[in-house]
């Protein structure tokens, strides 16, 4: 297994002292997520790529490889090689025949090669080498140079030879940890979660901070996309989510704050919490999903006294963006199923709220407020490490109750698996049950789904750490269903 990888062109550019730190920064991102999978892969870097080399023959190894490659901040493409001792030119056209020979037919093609050190030949000749031999001995239709369907691209170092198999585009961004930390204050919602994303992409460490305005279910929902977020973009760094118990604020704020105000006196108590919040985790600014006019609160003006509540920088990533563009992101992604799924819980709802509140009148609302309450909210909050959430979440549910949710390492004939996983996964790390049915309901749709189910049968949820499956056959328990246990092999 050989993959060169290829930095974000805005890497490129920088002074050669930033281009070296921000190499490093992505070759130890790098290392630190493909250690745990094989500890024989090494990285390497140079002045313009890096290299992944480790064991051949397992695809398996060689599938999450390409799936952590291609969602690291930082890289702009990488290719699947393979490398050889370099040899003459007609060992050059047999190497390339090896990958190529069956994969041209009917196509124009061209050859492209890229070459460093000393040789008794140059770029072009190996091109017309390559390229003719390739015609002759394929069934490929003619070598174009211009616009051809299938390039066939070769590299060589010195004395070896990289015939390179596939190339996928990366990321994009800088390499995590690059730039200063940030807390982002995500909902589970499309906006706040592509928000994020943009953060994670940029290279910046994204914190989540979530206001909680309707109970542990809404709680629940939210850390396992923002889990889901940090798994999939920056496990690379360790980052906290910060619940705060923000319901005791709303019911201060409908009962005290002018209706067409509650709104953006809500988003108010939610930056000036999320500022001091930031601060004890050293934190250089806030990140939102608000984007211009989307929503009354989101009015230029009303943006501008919304900022008006603290000093640090609050950064929006979609400002200027439509819905349309956001979902498709959110899609991309893969955390659209989950936004889709998401309980609403409007903590105010005016009749009529106000697009450009004034700041006199916001002073005279807010006075009639009890910061005391906002105080006992902050203090109360609850701060977990990201890969840590969902364990304390089951963990919290037998603390309060006897679990009745009987665990099976190997299921009966009668039983049907459940893989709630989430999508990806399942492609990624197919379940295997031997006889057993297994159905796919990732678990953010299982809630809504699991009445749908022939309840005559008794079904067993699986994941792979066996920790979201009994936190969800908790949930349907207390829900009433009690043909629901959990499959952890």
């Amino acid at each position: 297994m050989y993959f060169i990888v290829k930095l974000f062109p805005e890497i490129t550019i920088k002074s050669s002292p930033v281009r070296k730190r921000l190499t490093r920064q992505l070759r130890n991102n790098l290392r630190s997520l493909l250690k745990p999978l094989a500890p024989t892969i090494d990285v390497q870097r140079d002045w313009e790529k890096i290299e992944i080399s480790g064991p051949t023959g397992d695809l398996t190894l060689k599938n999450e490889v390409v799936r952590i490659l291609k969602n690291t901040p930082g890289i702009a493409n990488f290719s699947s090689v393979d490398c050889y001792p370099l040899g003459d030119l007609d060992d050059i056209l047999d190497k390339t025949l090896g990958h190529w020979q069956g994969n041209l037919k009917g196509k124009t093609f061209c050859v492209r090669v890229k070459r460093s050190g000393n040789h008794d030949f140059r770029s072009t000749d190996v091109e017309r080498y390559v390229g003719g031999g390739i015609l002759h001995r394929t069934d490929a239709k003619a070598v174009r140079l211009k616009n051809p369907e299938v390039t066939v691209n070769l590299e060589i170092r010195q004395d070896k030879l990289f015939v390179i198999q596939e190339t996928a585009p990366g990321l994009g961004g800088f390499p995590l940890g690059s730039q200063d930390s940030v807390l982002s204050l995500v909902s589970g919602g499309f906006d706040s979660t592509v928000a994020s994303y943009l953060s994670i992409r940029r290279g910046i460490r994204t914190h989540f901070c979530f206001f909680n305005l309707g109970g542990r279910a809404h709680e629940m929902g939210v850390k396992q996309v923002a889990n889901f977020l940090w798994n999939s973009f920056s496990a690379s760094h360790r980052v906290e989510f910060v619940s705060v118990p923000f319901e005791s604020v709303v019911a201060e704020i409908l009962q005290k704050v002018d209706n067409a105000y509650m709104g953006v006196v809500l988003k108010r108590m939610m930056i000036r919490a999320a500022t001091l919040i930031a601060r004890e985790m050293n934190a250089g600014a806030l990140v939102t999903g608000e984007a211009v006019a989307q929503v009354s609160s989101q009015t230029l003006a009303n943006l501008k006294v919304i900022d008006g509540a603290t000093d640090m920088l609050t950064i929006r990533p979609l400002a200027f963006m439509d819905k349309e563009d956001i979902i498709r992101i959110a899609r991309q992604i893969g955390t659209e199923a989950f936004a889709a799924s998401m309980p609403e819980y409007c903590g105010v709802i005016s009749v009529k709220p106000t697009t450009r509140a004034k700041p006199e009148r916001l002073v005279h609302e807010e006075q009639k407020f009890d910061y005391a309450v906002l105080d006992r909210a902050v203090a109360n909050r609850r701060r977990q490490t990201i890969d840590r959430v969902l364990e304390a979440d089951s963990s919290h549910v037998q603390d309060q109750q006897e679990s009745g949710v009987e665990i099976f390492s190997a299921p009966q004939p009668d039983q049907v698996v459940i893989d709630i996983r989430h999508p990806d996964e399942v492609d990624a790390r197919p379940l295997n049950a031997g006889t057993v049915k297994i159905i796919n309901i990732p678990f953010f749709e299982l809630s809504r789904n699991y009445e749908a189910l022939d309840q005559k049968k008794s079904y067993l949820l699986y994941c792979g750490k066996g920790v979201m499956s009994r936190l969800h056959a908790e949930i349907l328990h207390d829900l009433g269903h009690s043909n629901v246990g959990v499959y952890r092999p």
